[in-house]
């Protein structure tokens, strides 16, 4: 990383630098610090209670966590070469750095989402394997309401019918927001291939470009979540990356591609035909198989069950084919060499890290163990009977699976497994003891 003093010659304008690590829900937590403490932190790291990464959806610390060992510190050091300059509405006067936690004796915090994806891609690397992954970003762009109360209506209100896929004229009305996010990328050295249209109202995507590098890829996701949100509030918008915003529609996603190279290369899905090789199909059955304890990963929160309905672009069953959109795993039709695993399960608001340590995960268990994959799906998955273990159909029902969850647990640390489970365990008794409007409607005067 280059010292403070090389980054402040070339940005003499920068003050403050944003150090941010981000939790178990991949929400960024850190602190806003003069750009002349990056020295001592590199030196010392920055401390941070190890709660901190395990707090609920709410920011809310969860009290069997926090109190067992004394709430204890973390030490939060930089990720190397992230230190970027930003682009705010006054300019380029702020940094951004990222941050990932240790133990006191150096040892990586296996609580940390980080350390957990860095570990899965080593038993990679250890193989003399590179994985290459690519990320679809989904996110829902409304216009900003006067109150809370009115986002809901705000949003149902865009359209009444349609969502008006693939169209030209939504980008040019967002065009000066548009143009805003291309260049904060652009500051941060961020990869952007355009955007599109999606199919659900007030619905676009981002394609988040390959990279044979995956701890810079889910950095480079992280950093492109949290820029999307801050350009649309400057625009008057709020970005959303809840995953089922709206009834009958289709919500959003985080699909990602992945390829397994040698190290002269060569990608060990491609054996030169449209079938792939046998490694591919290992890969598939190793996804599948740890799919169901998995969902938990992929579909982290309340509302993301919602997404899971036949037709509405979500896989529904553990299944897979190929270039079929109705399964949960997908070989996208393409060049031979470009062999590749599309996992399209992910809402948009799991956390990027460990939805890629899960994708890689299924991927090492398939093949160290040759798991052989049943026949792909031909046809519309959602109206075929596929002899597979169910999914998880609510977070309820995740949770348990997670918990009990023996193969998946073989790639993830106890660490990990505790903190994550008891914040989901206290965001579900959270919805669990609500009333919701609906409710009301239908049971009030019954």
């Amino acid at each position: 990383m280059q010292s403070t003093k090389q980054f402040l010659n070339a940005y003499s304008d920068i003050t403050m630098v944003e150090a941010l690590i981000t939790d178990c829900n991949g929400i960024a937590r850190g602190k806003w610090l003069p750009v002349q403490k990056l020295d001592a932190i590199g030196e010392q790291g920055l401390k941070l209670p190890k709660s901190a990464l395990g707090l609920d959806v709410w920011g809310r610390d969860i009290p069997e966590l926090a109190h067992a060992n004394g709430d204890i510190d973390g030490y939060c050091h930089l990720v190397e070469g992230s230190l970027r300059p930003l682009l705010t509405e006054r300019g380029v006067d702020q940094a951004q750095v990222l941050l990932t936690m240790f133990d006191k004796d150096g040892a990586p915090y296996m609580g940390d989402p980080r350390q957990v994806l860095q570990a899965l891609v080593t038993r990679f690397t250890d193989k003399a394997m590179k994985p290459c992954m690519a990320v679809e970003l989904e996110f829902s762009l409304l216009p900003k309401p006067e109150t809370n109360e009115a986002i809901g209506l705000s949003l149902r209100n865009q359209y009444t019918v349609g969502g008006n896929l693939y169209s030209l004229s939504e980008l040019d009305y967002h065009g000066p927001l548009l143009e805003a996010l291309r260049q904060a990328f652009d500051t941060q050295d961020l990869p952007y291939e355009g955007i599109v249209k999606e199919s659900a109202p007030s619905q676009f995507e981002i394609n988040v470009a390959y990279s044979d590098d995956v701890m810079l890829l889910a950095d480079q996701v992280i950093r492109m979540q949290r820029t999307i949100r801050a350009v649309a509030a400057r625009h008057g918008f709020i970005a959303s990356f809840m995953p089922k915003p709206l009834d009958n529609e289709a919500g959003n996603g985080l699909h990602v591609h992945c390829s397994l190279l040698e190290e002269n290369g060569v990608n060990v899905f491609d054996n030169g035909g449209e079938e792939g090789s046998d490694l591919l199909r290992h890969a598939v059955a190793g996804c599948l198989e740890l799919l169901p304890a998995s969902m938990l990963l992929f579909a982290p929160s309340f509302n993301a069950y919602r997404r899971f309905q036949p037709g509405n672009h979500a896989p529904t069953e553990s299944a897979w084919g190929y270039d079929n959109r109705t399964t949960a795993i997908r070989i996208p039709e393409s060049p031979a060499a470009a062999r590749r695993i599309e996992h399209r399960v992910a809402g948009a608001d799991a956390n990027p890290y460990l939805v890629l340590a899960a994708v890689l995960a299924g991927i090492w268990h398939g093949i160290e163990n040759s798991l052989q994959a049943p026949e792909p799906i031909v046809g519309n998955a959602w109206d075929q009977t596929i002899d597979a273990p169910a999914l998880p159909t609510t977070m309820d029902q995740a949770i348990v699976a997670f918990d009990k969850a023996e193969p998946l647990s073989h790639y993830l640390s106890d660490q990990f497994k505790t903190l994550f489970l008891a914040t989901k365990q206290q965001e579900w008794n959270e919805f669990a003891g609500r009333v919701s409007e609906f409710e009301l409607e239908t049971y009030l005067r019954m």
